[in-house]
Formats: structure tokens, sequence, C-alpha cells
């Protein structure tokens, strides 16, 4: 026997491409949260994106993160750098 289609009404659709925009979950979390497929979602996704009324993946938030992004690799850079001073010194304080 055939498996029924389920019907979306239109403000769910739109609510679930919005969870997906905002939130930043991904398309799997969301689509399990709310019980639908994974594919339709994507579909309501792209739809959505392709006559702009969705944002297009987050377009801005790796310029946002850029600055960030550099901040914490140089915090990272000198905290190696005093990790292996303080391992040098340990070195010659044990001998």
């Amino acid at each position: 026997m055939p498996e029924k289609r389920r019907k979306f009404d239109p403000e769910f659709r739109e609510g679930a491409v919005r969870i997906v925009t905002e939130t930043g979950k991904t398309i799997a979390e969301v689509a399990e949260d709310l019980g639908i497929n994974e594919t339709t979602l994507a579909s309501w996704v792209s739809r959505a994106r392709r006559t702009g009324v969705a944002p297009a993946g987050g377009s801005d938030e790796p310029e946002r993160l850029r600055p960030e992004n550099a901040q914490l690799k140089r915090d990272n850079k000198e905290l190696v750098m005093e990790r292996d001073a303080l391992k040098r010194c340990m070195g010659l304080w044990v001998k």
C-alpha cells in the first residue's frame, strides 16, 4: 500500500526555513527536530534562497568571524611560544 504524502502549510515551511537560516543549525538537525524529511527541508531552504526570501547560507558569517579567527590564531601562537619556553626552563631546572 503506498504511503500517504504529508502536506505542510506555508507558515510551517517558512518557519522551518527561518529556523535553518537564523539559528545556524544544520538542515539535518532541524529536519530531525521537526520530524520531516531532510531532503524536503533542503528543497524548501534552496527555494527560499533562490527567491531571495531567506539569506544565502549566512554569507556574511565568514566575514564577521575572520577578525576573531585571526586574533585567536595570534593568541594560540603566543601561547605555544610561552609553553615551549617553559618546557625549556623546566628542562634546565631538572638537570
